[in-house]
């Protein structure tokens, strides 16, 4: 099907959140918008965040790469598409250019499956299918084990068979986990997220702690470039280890998975650069037979779920759902499955929109 890219725009809303979100405390993220339409009229959606700063200088990335690469030029498969951006970064490096990739792949993803009559998870390559979703959101560090056991007890009766705690890396973590799980039923699965805020000792120390009350993972127990205290912990810890929010493409993901670092790979879809690269970085992991839970976005990542059958588990902690008009919601058996119409399906509310600063 030939066509051109005939139009792009580009933007960016800045999303407060109120409050400390997360293990991080996360308060304000800056969301770039991509659209992309050809010829005929059709119209691409894509999306990407900066998670603190940088969201300005992603912005002036994207309309950088969209004016010299995309805009004008023939339509091409997303990959290639992908491909081509990528290459122009040979002497930049990936930094926030592949926040604004994101963005552009995320955009030119859904194009491509609306020009195909297609939803995503099939236009990447699958079958859309029911992928179960892990509770993640309303908890905190240092949070009182009562409010964390409620708000565990919450997903459970929303259908979830698995939550997330947030630790701190400190003696506060063993009365959470301690709290939580007398709480649960004993088939529900704790996992726990200490946001890279211990060294080797510390981690070893939490990932014992965490053994005594069979948690099913400990997330991000290091800082994403200690490749060395990663093996050294994956060699001796009692529980299985997860990791890969922050880094930045399969160039850096690719040695923890064929190494066996990660027992469970999390790729974020902006420091990914994008689906394209989320795709690739999941079928590694499915070849070095690692599960894969992509980092938060479950109505996005549900398509990739379609085409990687390594994902075994969504998160649901709603960031950017609050821009999202008629978002697709979790089945009463803690399920999600992506709608049958073509595109992702994510579409932003009239608010979002009235939000939108362009550039």
């Amino acid at each position: 099907m030939n066509g051109t890219y005939e139009k792009a725009t580009t933007g960016i809303i800045k999303l407060d959140l109120g409050r400390p979100i997360g293990g991080s405390g996360l308060t304000a993220i800056d969301v770039l918008i991509v659209e992309l339409e050809d010829d005929e009229g059709r119209s691409g959606l894509g999306f990407s965040y900066a998670l603190g700063a940088g969201g300005p200088a992603a912005l002036v990335a994207a309309k950088d790469l969209l004016a010299g690469l995309v805009e004008g030029q023939s339509i091409t498969s997303p990959q290639a598409l992908w491909r081509r951006l990528h290459a122009s970064l040979n002497r930049s490096g990936r930094g926030v250019s592949y926040l604004a990739i994101a963005a552009i792949d995320v955009a030119a993803w859904d194009l491509h499956a609306k020009r195909t009559e297609v939803p995503l998870g099939v236009a990447l390559g699958g079958d859309l299918r029911s992928v179960p979703v892990y509770g993640s959101a309303g908890f905190r560090p240092n949070m009182d084990p009562t409010a964390a056991a409620e708000q565990a007890l919450r997903y459970v009766e929303r259908g979830c068979t698995a939550i997330k705690l947030r630790l701190s890396g400190n003696h506060a973590d063993v009365v959470q986990m301690r709290g939580v799980r007398a709480a649960l039923p004993d088939e529900i699965d704790i996992a726990v997220d200490v946001t890279e805020k211990c060294d080797l000792l510390r981690a070893r120390w939490l990932a014992s702690a965490c053994a005594d009350y069979g948690i099913i993972w400990l997330e991000e127990p290091l800082p994403a470039h200690d490749i060395d205290g990663f093996r050294a912990l994956a060699n001796q810890s009692p529980v299985p280890i997860a990791s890969g929010e922050h880094l930045q493409g399969q160039v850096e993901f690719a040695p923890y998975l064929k190494a066996g670092l990660f027992a469970l790979a999390q790729p974020d879809l902006a420091m990914m650069g994008g689906m394209t690269e989320c795709l690739r970085t999941t079928q590694l992991a499915e070849a070095c037979n690692i599960p894969v839970s992509p980092h938060f976005l479950p109505s996005l990542f549900v398509h990739l779920a379609a085409a990687c059958p390594n994902i075994r588990m969504l998160e649901d902690f709603p960031l950017l759902e609050p821009l999202f008009e008629d978002p697709v919601e979790m089945a009463p058996d803690g399920t999600l499955t992506a709608r049958g119409t073509p595109g992702h399906g994510i579409r932003l509310t009239e608010d979002a929109r009235r939000s939108l600063s362009y550039a």
